[in-house]
């Protein structure tokens, strides 16, 4: 049966359905609907929700619940994604699964607390300091609230990292009629099949080695510093690039790019969004089709890695590439690194969002 939800219901239904039991959080808007929503739903299926002093409390929680065998995950917006940056990247060396929900809003500083932005895509990938890896997903839909959050427990279980859940203000409160998917696979996480005494928890013998839960008979030393295989802290520089070189590898190397990719058989041009955005370009895809327009659509599900092959590969079939997002140009650049095509940029950071008739005109 369908039901009516915003896409920050969406998102506390696809941690649920993901068997998170665990979130740690701080009041944000336009977040904060998620916080509270798990608060109401997570003690009554055995989980635990606690509200921090603030938001690198928050984040530091989740890896605490994380590091114990716990699915965890927060949820924050622009100022709270900056004061979480250090944990972030504390969790890519570490390598501690959790969820990060950023609802973006309108900045830089405290900016526009209640109106919608993308200005936070850059920040989502090079945030903290550092070569650290970092998987990215962007929904465009109250669906797809559900189901990449679903995909963000999945990806951080399996590649043993944190995952980012990209939205925005816009479909936070969107609402729409959705049939929540429950055949999606649920990841468990894999677990070590080596007694206590023979672990090594940065095992360089694995892609991405088995994750030991704290309190269960396996002791190991958890550490932001460049580490061993047994992470205690290394400065050789041998041991080091090892370390840098699996955890770069492991996300490059995943199977997690996804590109929406429409009309593009014939195509002389092509609009390329993301996240909310790509409502209002999609809507202009359709428009012009209509008239017999020979243009195409492309959304990166899948924000980082960012897709460069493939769109390398439409802009050869292509004039013409329109990059729509809310900010002054982010993604932009990254378009125009892959492509062999014009690109040119349509965007904003006035709060609003990009509408179907300001794409038409730029056209």
């Amino acid at each position: 049966m369908p039901l009516l939800l915003s896409g920050n219901e969406a998102i506390v239904e696809g941690a649920l359905a993901s068997k998170c039991r665990f979130f740690g959080g701080y009041p944000i808007t336009p977040s904060s609907d998620i916080a509270e929503l798990m608060s109401i739903r997570l003690p009554i299926l055995g989980g635990k929700f606690i509200q921090m002093e603030d938001e690198i409390a928050s984040l530091g929680a989740c890896l605490g619940a994380s590091l114990t065998g716990i699915k965890s995950m927060t949820a924050t917006s622009g100022p709270g994604f900056s004061l979480m940056q250090e944990h972030i990247g504390f969790a890519a060396m570490g390598e501690i699964p959790c969820v990060i929900v950023d609802v973006q809003r309108g900045g830089p500083s405290t900016g526009l607390p209640t109106y919608p932005s993308q200005g936070d895509a850059m920040q989502s990938r090079w945030g903290t300091h550092g070569d650290h890896p970092i998987i990215v997903l962007t929904p465009f839909s109250v669906r797809e609230c559900y189901s990449l959050t679903i995909r963000a427990f999945n990806y951080s279980e399996k590649y043993r990292t944190p995952v980012i859940l990209l939205s925005d203000e816009i479909l936070a409160h969107l609402r729409e009629k959705v049939e929540l998917d429950t055949s999606i696979e649920i990841l468990e996480r894999g677990f070590p099949n080596v007694p206590p005494q023979e672990y090594l928890p940065f095992d360089s013998r694995y892609d991405v080695p088995p994750l030991a839960p704290y309190g269960r008979g396996y002791r190991f030393h958890i550490t932001g510093l460049a580490h061993d295989e047994t992470g205690f802290p290394t400065s050789n520089p041998e041991k080091v690039q090892k370390l840098q070189q699996r955890l770069a590898t492991k996300i490059k190397e995943a199977d997690v790019r996804d590109l929406d990719v429409r009309f593009m058989d014939d195509a002389r041009i092509c609009i390329f969004s993301y996240g909310s955005t790509s409502r209002s370009s999609l809507r202009v895809v359709n428009e012009l089709r209509k008239r017999g327009e020979r243009i195409g659509f492309a959304r990166p599900i899948t924000l980082w890695p960012f897709p460069y092959e493939e769109v390398k590969k439409l802009s050869k079939k292509v004039d013409m590439i329109y990059v729509c997002e809310m900010n002054l140009g982010q993604i932009v650049r990254e378009v125009e690194r892959a492509s062999e095509c014009d690109v040119r940029f349509i965007g904003k950071a006035d709060g609003t969002i990009i509408t179907p008739e300001e794409i038409l005109l730029s056209i």
